[in-house]
């Protein structure tokens, strides 16, 4: 029984150590860019790679472990499991370096570690091997061998410890108990641990310095985990032709980067610092909501008064991944898709932080829970953000709530956070997600009895004391201060998911480089405050094709446009437009015109996702 348990271990140890082999390997193969990163960032890649590499081995493990577990109760000849495992083993082997040779190859050209967008160009091998020179050929093949043979060896080596000897039952018996175990270590494993997230791309991604990141990639799981990925994403809606596509969504474009805007912020504030506050499931039905007369976000209420306020303004979906998205890149979000779950694509996207990294301000990102949910981490990172800060990072004297330290901690955190930075001589942007006021709002505080409005305001209280904190600081007279929600929350229940109250958000700019406050009429989304936010700082923000200044002059024509599961819905002065593609049929049109510009957002949205 002892040797079955050793083999399983051997099995995946021997598998962790041969993937963790690549990534020196990978990193020796571009030792340009390796160059001058010093041997703590050596170390760094092949700590940070490591949760992916068990992710693989436990995955290779499985097969061995269910055979060991069949060997405890079935006699089958000792010969059957060598030549069983020999092949097993081969075909592991022989994928692994082919992926790898492949990958090594690859990155030079593509930039980015191996995904399914190869199976693209294999369906033609003739012109794809037409791009590759013999030379290249040759010394690939040379390495997937050496590094399949290296393989092979080693699980030769690690077969020799297996026992396909049958036990009795009193052996068996608490044998298969001891196997159930190993296979819930080896399921924790292949998950990524414990955590909200489960294993991705994004578990890895630890440095500003995207090389890093790739070298830290397996490119197994890489490649395995993108497999499902090969939709046809210009297909999806086809509602019009290339040709009216194209037409039709250039009256909608946003990029009016040379107009002149309105200004709100002081003429006498050329940088400002930006903070950019993502506040979770805030929505406008419940920042208007009142208890026994008593607002459930008194601050929020407050703020609105003192800064300016987006009156009309929406979420681009119920997710935060594809709100976050919306917000910091302008990318509208998808019905059943997220773009930020593909890194392969998310990365082309245009960011706040990329344009205002150009203009020389340092960028970084706070969230009290796991960034590596749904690949965020790698999204921010490939799109411009310079330092990401979170739960791993952070050490409190309170222990974190079930997504992560809450918004007491996180609020006043931040607020240090943002003094420190403005004392320095480089404009900044800080942004921060919330997290309490996410299910199952379990919070430290006790002033409403619906748990929902309850946690709300505990947000609503810890955000107010840091902008006050902010406020009575050195910080406040160079700051603009963007408080935006990631997406509504259905409140009260009967509120539809696809209705347009439900993604009807708030938006709030203060600061001391707000010139005044003021409420802002003009119905937008999310999309539209990157374009909006560098048009106020005098940067150039034609990369952000869906986003709209809001204080430029029409055109482009000014709606709120948003995505639920499988649907779009459109909002403006004049009325609204909601269409469902599950029955392909239109929920409600107050303003017909608006169902052709949603089709067109989301046709173009999708085209626009494949293209990437």
């Amino acid at each position: 029984m002892k040797r079955k348990i050793a083999f399983l271990a051997a099995v995946f140890a021997v598998t962790v150590v041969l993937m963790a082999l690549q990534k020196p390997v990978f990193m020796a193969w571009y030792a340009a860019d390796a160059a001058g990163l010093g041997f703590g960032a050596w170390l760094a890649v092949l700590g940070h790679g490591l949760s992916l590499d068990m992710t693989v081995a436990g995955y290779v493990t499985v097969l061995p472990l269910l055979m060991t577990l069949l060997s405890l109760w079935v006699r089958l000849p000792e010969r059957f499991w060598r030549r069983f495992f020999a092949a097993y083993f081969a075909v592991i082997s022989v994928v692994t370096a082919l992926i790898f040779a492949v990958d090594v190859a690859l990155y030079e050209h593509w930039g980015f570690r191996l995904d399914a967008t190869i199976l693209i160009y294999l369906t033609d091998p003739k012109d794809a091997m037409a791009s590759v020179d013999w030379g290249t050929a040759v010394r690939q093949i040379v390495l997937a061998a050496l590094y399949a043979a290296l393989m092979i060896w080693a699980y030769r080596r690690v077969t020799r410890l297996f026992d396909g000897r049958p036990t009795g039952w009193h052996t068996a018996l608490p044998g298969t108990l001891a196997m159930l175990l190993l296979a819930g270590f080896d399921f924790l494993a292949i998950r990524g641990g414990l955590g909200a997230s489960v294993a991705n791309v994004s578990k890895v991604y630890f440095s500003s310095e995207m090389f890093l990141n790739h070298a830290a990639t397996n490119p197994v799981f890489s490649f395995l985990s993108t497999l499902g990925d090969r939709e046809d994403y210009a297909a999806a809606y086809p509602f019009f032709d290339e040709a009216t596509r194209e037409e039709k969504f250039a009256q909608l474009r946003g990029d009016c980067s040379g107009a002149p805007v309105e200004r709100v912020l002081r003429e006498d504030v050329a940088h400002p610092n930006v903070v950019v506050v993502i506040l979770e499931s805030f929505a406008r039905t419940i920042m208007d909501e009142t208890v026994d007369g008593e607002p459930v976000m008194p601050n929020m209420q407050r703020l609105k008064e003192e800064g300016v306020w987006f009156e009309n303004f929406f979420a681009n979906s119920f997710r935060t991944d594809r709100g976050e998205v919306a917000i910091l890149s302008g990318f509208p979000a998808q019905t059943r898709v997220s773009i930020m779950k593909l890194p392969g694509k998310s990365r082309n996207l245009p960011s706040i932080a990329r344009s205002l990294g150009r203009e020389g301000y340092a960028t970084s990102f706070a969230y009290g829970g796991d960034l590596n949910f749904t690949n965020q981490a790698s999204y921010m990172y490939a799109t411009g953000w310079q330092e990401l800060i979170w739960q791993r990072d952070l050490s409190f004297d309170a222990p974190p709530a079930d997504w992560g330290y809450d918004d007491a901690l996180m609020c006043d955190w931040f607020a240090d956070r943002v003094i420190a930075l403005s004392e320095g001589e480089q404009p900044f942007l800080a942004g921060l997600l919330t997290l309490s006021s996410h299910t199952p709002f379990d919070v430290p505080y006790a002033k409403f009895s619906n748990r929902v409005l309850n946690a709300m305001a505990f947000s609503d209280e810890c955000v107010g004391r840091m902008l006050e904190r902010l406020k009575a600081s050195a910080a406040w007279d160079n700051l603009l201060v963007v408080l935006v929600a990631d997406h509504g929350y259905p409140y009260p229940k009967m509120l539809s998911y696809n209705e347009p109250l439900r993604h009807r958000i708030p938006m709030i700019w203060t600061g001391g480089a707000v010139a005044g406050p003021r409420t802002v009429g003009t119905y937008a989304s999310q999309i539209d405050l990157a374009a909006t936010l560098l048009g106020q700082l005098g940067v150039a923000h034609d990369d952000f094709a869906y986003s709209k200044d809001i204080f430029a002059p029409a055109p482009p024509r000014k709606f709120a446009y948003y995505a639920f599961n499988d649907g779009f819905g459109v909002v403006d002065s004049l009325g609204a437009a909601v269409w469902d593609a599950t029955g392909d049929r239109v929920v409600t049109a107050t303003n017909p015109d608006l169902l052709d510009v949603g089709r067109t957002m989301l046709q173009t949205t999708y085209t626009d996702i494949a293209n990437r």
